[in-house]
Formats: C-alpha cells, sequence, structure tokens
C-alpha cells in the first residue's frame, strides 16, 4: 500500500520491537509513560496496517518537534463536558493522539445518554491516522465522523484548485460506519491527492513520490519531495471536489473552532446507530450491500473490489512485523542511541 517510488532495501522489524523503541524514545523526550505507550503503540498499529505515512516514521518528527518546543512533551489531555452532548477536548499543546483517544472515548460513553455527541478537539499537534479514532467509534456501534482544519497560518501545504501556490493544510476526513461480518467500514483521506505524510516519508528513504501529486514553487509538476520543502504544494485530491472539502474543514477548524494553536483543530461527530435500528438488523442489511460490491466482477487490471477499511485489517492480522526502509530504520536507531536507550 505504499505511494513510495522506493527500490532501496527495507528491514523487517517485530512490532514488540518497534513498540520498546518508540516508548523508551518518548518517555526519554519527556513525555509521560502514558503518553509514550498510547503514542508508541499507535504509530505501530499504523505501521502495521500498511499506512507508512502515519506510521513509525513519524517518530523522527514528533521528536524534533518537541525539542523545538513546538509540541509540549509533558502535556496531558483534558476533557470538558459544556452542555448536554457536547464536549471540549485539550491537548495542553502535546502530541495529539491521547487527545484523540480520549476524545473517542467520551464521545462513544456520551452516545449511550443524548445519541448524538459533537466533541472540539483543540490545541494539540499531531494526531496520527485518524482512521483507528472513528474505527473505534463504528466498532461500538456509532456512525463516527471525524474533520480536521483551521492550521492555514502554520501549516500551507495545498494549493487551492486553479491555484500555484500552497495555502491550506491536507485537512483531513476520516468517517465510519458499523459494517457487516469484516468489520466496519472506514474512510480515512486528505483533501490532499496525498498527505503530507508521505512526502515525509518519501524524502527519509530517498524516494520519488507518484506522478500528478506535487507542484514546485514555480507551479510546473514534481516528483521530488525536495520540490514540496523548497516551496512547491500538493495539489488537491479530485481537483475542485477535493479543494472544496478542505475549504469546508478549514472553516470548521477555523471560523467555528478557532483560532489553531499548535496544528489544527478538531470537529468529531458520534450518532448511536440503535436510534434508528438495531444493530443485528443493521449488520445484517451491511453485509448484504458489501456482499455485493466484494463480489463485483473486477475491472482489467484489478484483482478484486475491495471495502475501504478491510485492506488495513487484512494487512494487520498478516503480519507482526513492519518492513521499513533502511534509511528510516538507521535514523530510528541514531536517534535512540543518542537518547541513550537503544
Amino acid at each position: 500500500m505504499s505511494k513510495l517510488d522506493f527500490d532501496g532495501a527495507r528491514v523487517d522489524v517485530d512490532a514488540g520491537i518497534l513498540r520498546d523503541l518508540g516508548r523508551n524514545v518518548l518517555r526519554e523526550i519527556g513525555c509521560t509513560p502514558e503518553t509514550a505507550a498510547s503514542v508508541s503503540n499507535h504509530l505501530v498499529e499504523t505501521s502495521l496496517a500498511g499506512v507508512e505515512s502515519h506510521g513509525v516514521m513519524r517518530l523522527l518528527q514528533y521528536v524534533d518537534q518537541f525539542r523545538s518546543g513546538y509540541m509540549s512533551a509533558g502535556a496531558v489531555p483534558t476533557a470538558m463536558e459544556t452542555r448536554s452532548g457536547v464536549w471540549e477536548i485539550d491537548g495542553g499543546g502535546g502530541i495529539g493522539i491521547p487527545a484523540m483517544e480520549l476524545a473517542i472515548e467520551k464521545a462513544v460513553l456520551a452516545t449511550r445518554q443524548s445519541g448524538l455527541v459533537a466533541v472540539a478537539v483543540r490545541h494539540c499537534g499531531h494526531t496520527g491516522r485518524i482512521g483507528a479514532y472513528v474505527e473505534r467509534g463504528a466498532d461500538a456501534g456509532c456512525l463516527t465522523i471525524c474533520i480536521g482544519g483551521g492550521g492555514r497560518h502554520n501549516w500551507r501545504q495545498v494549493a487551492p484548485y486553479g491555484g500555484s501556490r500552497a495555502i491550506l493544510p491536507t485537512n483531513p476526513y476520516a468517517l465510519a460506519m458499523p459494517g457487516g461480518n469484516h468489520g466496519p467500514v472506514v474512510l480515512d483521506f486528505a483533501t490532499s491527492i496525498i498527505a503530507g505524510g508521505w512526502i515525509y516519508a518519501a524524502k527519509n528513504a530517498g524516494a520519488l513520490l507518484p506522478e500528478g501529486c506535487l507542484i514546485d514553487r514555480d507551479g510546473h509538476p514534481s516528483r521530488d519531495p525536495d520540490a514540496y520543502f523548497n516551496g512547491g504544494a500538493i495539489l488537491p485530491m479530485g481537483g475542485p471536489k477535493g479543494y472544496a472539502l478542505g475549504l469546508i474543514a478549514e472553516l470548521i477548524g477555523e471560523a467555528m473552532l478557532g483560532p489553531s494553536t499548535t496544528e489544527m483543530n478538531w470537529l468529531i461527530l458520534c450518532l448511536d446507530t440503535k436510534m434508528f435500528k438495531e444493530q443485528s438488523a443493521l449488520h445484517a442489511t451491511a453485509e448484504e450491500i458489501l456482499t455485493e460490491i466484494r463480489t463485483c466482477q473486477p475491472a482489467p487490471g484489478f484483482d478484486s473490489v475491495q471495502v475501504p477499511g478491510e485492506r488495513e485489517r487484512a494487512a494487520k492480522a498478516k503480519s507482526n512485523a513492519v518492513a521499513i526502509p533502511e534509511p528510516t530504520w538507521n535514523d530510528l536507531q541514531a536517534l535512540a542511541q543518542q537518547l541513550g536507550c537503544a
């Protein structure tokens, strides 16, 4: 599932070793034991799911951001219910993964009373793979939606449709719905044609990106990740459609929830599907729909028709090791040695 054009060597590293490495590095940099365990586990699970852009390579970025003061290593998120069915999570300026985990925990519990819950998450750094959080909501029987935006002052990454310079962040969406026998249907996508993490992954690995993802500072197409870091931009997903979705997310994140302090603001909506249909009946109908999708005759060039979310779950079930580009693995080992926790 990698988007990297990388012909170099990869190293298979056991997930347990990676969890220990990540936890030890984060503890040495000043994170609480709970935050270190939460973040390390999230990154490893993401890598096992095949989402390389948001996996263990992010540890390098997080440590840089802790050292620079962009994120606070010792921060602990807090939650407050401002009215019935409405929660606010303050990440305390720390990494966003524990804040999002707290948000989805509060959202799922609150739907048991009110049926529909809205949660705002503010004042936190990178949140990891947001598909993981909405999937947790769907596992609990909730239609779960997560939208991030509002970070354009700090993260000008994506050119608007027809534009030649970066203005918007990658402003991601994630949605999950209880499914049939194979688990929830999970969508997780940036409103840019690729997530920003793939550019970092390509640079770390010394790889190129697919055609049609980037423009350089002069507006010309490029596959080189350095073109982005030297003033270029990512293109919006689906042209005007991705641009419009990204713009709405920016309005939610800044105009409604802003200002954004660390990275971006997040809105999570969680609806208990039992308000409309009993879970067993919903699952039966969902499985009927999804079975028809899976058994559709594949088009030329495709082996099968897949349901969103199932590929990631299959990847996690397939292996307990992560194939890391050798340059990235070397950087991770060097970081651990530098901190005295190799």
